[in-house]
């Protein structure tokens, strides 16, 4: 071959290798790029799933039984988070955190109540509802069919105090029938209110309805009617002082889940 051939052989090699250099370094850039974006992605992702924490919920003492079920579903699908329930009736729950108690989430049993906590809490939303029932004496002795039958005077109604959710609903529905009852005690908590009944120490009060579904025939349930009765809504909330936002946040969110639902409706309460 003579040295003119050799000499554009040489040159027509290197410029070929100039042009494949940098389409392969593209290409190795962009593969880079794509693993950095996915990596990034999925580190995102992660990071979306809160950390697991121990955190402390403030609740109405009539979610006491479904919650502590809510509660061991949520940690079981949440390795590591462990829940502490905190129960008391939602009047003794405000005065809590307005003293600044150490609690990260809270669900009354009222929007009331915790309308008069926005100072303290983040945006609430609604869980759940549920109904007044009368939870009269084991055999109900006395016969009691409905509301105007409690303003019987031989009949000792304990009922919530006013400041209670649960004895304001009693409240509003006795007076919107225009029946006056003269309970034997007001008590701090629809708990408290049921607890009379069951011992036998008051023959009749107005209770929730899932208040009574574990009392077995300690208490004769009557149903009062739709248009007789009151609605009560569960507001839930995260505290604006929680120092675990992000996993009391997870939690109040998955209350609204199909999951949390269930085991609300399952255990009387209507749905949100």
């Amino acid at each position: 071959m003579s040295p003119i051939l050799n000499r554009r052989s040489a040159v027509a090699a290197a410029l070929t290798a100039a042009l494949l250099v940098p389409a392969l370094s593209a290409c190795g850039s962009s593969d880079k790029t794509d693993a950095a974006d996915t990596g990034a992605s999925a580190s995102a992702s992660a990071s979306a799933e809160p950390k697991a924490a121990n955190f402390t919920v403030l609740a109405a003492s009539s979610l006491t039984d479904v919650f502590k079920t809510a509660g061991a579903a949520y940690e079981k699908a949440h390795p590591g988070t462990k829940i502490t329930f905190s129960f008391a009736g939602s009047q003794e729950l405000a005065a809590q955190v307005k003293q600044g108690a150490p609690a990260d989430a809270l669900v009354t049993a009222d929007t009331k109540t915790m309308d008069g906590l926005k100072a303290e809490t983040n945006d609430a939303s609604i869980i759940a509802k549920n109904r007044l029932v009368i939870a009269a004496g084991k055999g109900n002795p006395f016969k009691v069919d409905e509301l105007k039958d409690l303003a019987d005077s031989k009949i000792k109604v304990v009922l919530a105090a006013p400041e209670v959710p649960v004895g304001r609903y009693s409240k509003q529905i006795l007076d919107a029938q225009k029946i006056e009852v003269k309970p034997v005690s007001q008590e701090p908590n629809v708990r408290a209110v049921l607890s009379k009944v069951e011992l036998g120490e008051a023959d009749a009060g107005l209770v929730y309805k899932t208040d009574t579904l574990k009392s077995g025939d300690k208490v004769a349930v009557v149903d009062i009617p739709d248009a007789e009765n009151a609605v009560a809504s569960y507001p839930a909330a995260t505290l604006k002082a929680s120092k675990n936002a992000d996993a009391a946040a997870a939690f109040v969110a998955w209350l609204s889940t199909p999951e949390a639902q269930k085991i609300l409706q399952d255990a009387g309460f209507q749905k949100a």
